[in-house]
């Protein structure tokens, strides 16, 4: 069995300008019954309060539909973000699209 996977790539600065659009396009996402939602962050500056609640919202909305997020690439802004709020304990992050990859669609 292979899981179906769709990506959300947000790019930009990530705040309370962008939260909207930001839920809508994984909402979208989600309406396609896939199995996993994978947020890539490489084309992300900085995420601010709201962009933190927002990720916290899609992953709740994600969880409520039996679906798993996760979250990749990351900046070191991002990184650091997550770690002082303990939201690196919450999502499950990996380096990379292709260590997400690796490490989750190789276990099929």
């Amino acid at each position: 069995m292979s899981l179906s996977v769709k990506v959300v790539q947000p790019a930009g600065i990530l705040d309370s300008t962008q939260v909207n659009s930001f839920r809508q396009a994984v909402s979208d996402a989600l309406a396609e019954q896939p199995d996993v939602v994978l947020i890539e962050l490489k084309d992300v500056s900085f995420i601010d309060s709201s962009g933190l609640g927002a990720l916290v919202a899609v992953l709740k909305m994600t969880r409520s539909r039996g679906k798993k997020l996760f979250v990749c690439s990351a900046n070191a802004q991002i990184k650091m973000l997550f770690e002082l709020t303990s939201m690196d304990r919450v999502f499950e992050s990996f380096e990379s699209r292709q260590a997400f990859q690796e490490a989750v669609l190789a276990t099929d």
